[in-house]
């Protein structure tokens, strides 16, 4: 029999829906992780290639990085906190219409089952055994009616790990040229592109690619977008 991701026996089915649904935050860590080793490595490469010195280079990088991963930081804690006030918004909607027209909320709930399969008694039954639970009702409507799930993410938690895998990640480009390495430009482009595909790899374990495939996707992303900036370095001295 294949290995199961965890056990059905009824007392850990139990348990394990006894602590309700995990909240993932690892969008944010990837977002975080791949945005901030973007960016310093894009900032370092164009600088590289505009011919500065290693101190613009630890000077350019070290300001980005705390500066573009407090605005990451940021616009991720206003944007999942409005997604927080909307799912508040449309539930207190939804309250107030099973209170004022409970007869329409409930030809709702019996048209989105009917679409599931659900039909004569079997579909009767479940109209009346979802409506007597009021907070199952909503949740109910909140999901298919509104796409909207029950697991609320904490802009607060959002926001966090998204600065700690940004300047975690990020300042992985930058440690040649902090620690005094000579030549650092081939130690940290060595190193960057371990850290995509160590982010690529680790996203992997909730995608059905291969870890390696997605190792090497984030890795050609990023140095995509490395030699892009390295190339208008380049050209930016030529013209100044």
């Amino acid at each position: 029999m294949p290995l199961l991701e965890h056990s059905h026996k009824p007392r850990d089915i139990a348990k394990r829906l006894g602590r309700g649904p995990k909240v993932s935050y690892l969008r944010d860590w990837v977002y975080g992780g791949i945005d901030g080793t973007v960016t310093t490595f894009a900032i370092m490469a164009g600088v590289v290639g505009a011919n500065l010195s290693s101190t613009v280079v630890v000077i350019l990088g070290v300001a980005n990085l705390l500066a573009d991963g407090f605005s990451m930081a940021a616009g991720n804690f206003t944007g999942t906190k409005a997604e927080h006030d909307e799912y508040e918004q449309l539930r207190r909607m939804e309250e107030r219409h099973i209170e004022l027209a409970p007869e329409g909320e409930r030809e709702e709930i019996r048209q989105i089952f009917r679409t599931k399969g659900f039909e004569g008694d079997s579909l009767e039954n479940v109209v009346d055994v979802l409506t007597q639970h009021r907070s199952s009702w909503i949740d109910t409507m909140m999901q298919e009616e509104h796409g909207m799930p029950a697991v609320s993410r904490s802009p607060i938690h959002a926001a966090l790990y998204t600065f700690v895998a940004f300047v975690l990640c990020g300042s992985v480009p930058l440690l040649p040229y902090l620690l005094g390495v000579d030549r650092p430009e081939w130690p940290s482009t060595i190193m960057t592109g371990a850290t995509f595909f160590a982010i690529g790899s680790f996203r992997s374990r909730w995608s059905p690619k291969p870890w390696w495939l997605a190792g090497f996707e984030t890795l050609t992303i990023g140095m995509l977008a490395a030699s892009v900036a390295y190339l208008i370095g380049s050209w930016l001295k030529e013209l100044v």
